[in-house]
Formats: C-alpha cells, structure tokens, sequence
C-alpha cells in the first residue's frame, strides 16, 4: 500500500464532523443548519465551528435569509468544495482498491 495516499487526503474534509457535513452537503443542493445539526446529531457550537473551517477552505457557502418570519442559516456546497468532496473520495477509493488487492 502506497503511505503517500494517506499524506494526500484533505485534512480539512478527513475529520469525521467534516465528512459527514460535506456527504450531506454532496447528496443536496442546499441544507439549513437545522437540517444538517439533526441528521448528525451535533450540538450548535460543534456544527458551527465545523462549517467555519469549511468555509474558511472555500468549500461551503453559508446563507442567511428569512422564512415565515424566522431567521434561515443554510449551507452549500461550492464549486471548490465539489472538487475537493470528490477528490476526497476518489482518493479513499483508490486506498481501499490497494488495501484489497494487497490481501
């Protein structure tokens, strides 16, 4: 198995709160912060701090508008962040094959 596969991997997305933002994000166009805060069972300021670093990378877009009145934080993902997503799985892709064909 190739250890450089391991040194690629976005350290950004890698982090488990991240992937699972980011795989919510990938099979959506658009989430509220509610949405994805209950899917994954994340307290406020964890989600938060998550879609900061994620934004920070230029990965995920945050959105603030209204509905019914009542404030409506909502997140996509960006040209970038797709790139990034799907690089992200092709590359844990490739070290799965490897790790397979290595048995």
């Amino acid at each position: 198995m190739n250890a450089d596969s391991f040194q690629q991997l976005d350290k950004v997305i890698h982090e488990k709160n991240r992937m699972a933002i980011m795989s919510l994000l990938a099979a959506s166009q658009e989430l509220s912060f509610t949405d994805i805060r209950e899917s994954l069972s994340m307290t406020d300021g964890n989600l938060i701090t998550h879609i900061r670093t994620l934004q920070k990378a230029g990965y995920v877009a945050v959105s603030k508008s209204f509905k019914d009145r009542r404030p409506l934080t909502t997140c996509r993902l960006t040209t970038e962040g797709i790139d990034a997503f799907s690089g992200y799985v092709d590359l844990l892709e490739g070290i799965v094959k490897q790790a397979r064909a290595a048995k």
